[in-house]
């Protein structure tokens, strides 16, 4: 396991633009979106664990941060960080990136959920083993200042 975890890169789509020939900020989400769906899959809580266990992770909060415009030609990177997790809940920070620039940075909270009873429930136990391994894997690396600030407005 590498950390973090490196999405596969994603072309900028047309249809993703706006008037100004930039990503819109929907567009930013779904790319995110993306990237947490290749992480969740390297873990292996996607759709196929869904399918066969009838669990899965919902999106609970997530807080985006735009730090730069994308255009129309661009390839998008994206880091995955595993920034905690327990045995109900996993809380990662995504880096989207087009070259050496960081373009946008999503904090989400994911909660593992039994469709069955129509609740949160634990993880089963081979999983927890892949998020303890992950969470090791991810101690080392450097948590964003930002982490958990939320939005703020300048006081006056």
């Amino acid at each position: 396991m590498s950390a973090p975890f490196h999405a596969p890169p994603m072309p900028v789509r047309e249809e993703w633009l706006d008037y100004n020939g930039h990503v819109t900020d929907s567009a930013y989400a779904v790319l995110c979106a993306a990237a947490n769906e290749a992480y969740l899959e390297h873990l292996g809580v996607s759709a196929d664990y869904q399918s066969r266990t009838g669990c899965t992770t919902y999106t609970v909060e997530a807080h985006l941060r735009f730090l730069s415009e994308v255009s129309r030609g661009q390839t998008v990177d994206a880091d995955v960080l595993l920034v905690d997790c327990d045995a109900k809940r996993l809380r990662l920070h995504t880096t989207l990136r087009v070259g050496d620039v960081d373009v946008l940075t999503g904090e989400y909270l994911f909660l593992h959920v039994d469709q069955g009873v129509g609740g949160v429930a634990p993880f089963p136990p081979d999983v927890a083993e892949v998020l303890d391994a992950e969470r090791a894997a991810h101690a080392g690396v450097l948590r964003p200042a930002h982490l958990g600030r939320g939005v703020g407005a300048p006081r006056t």
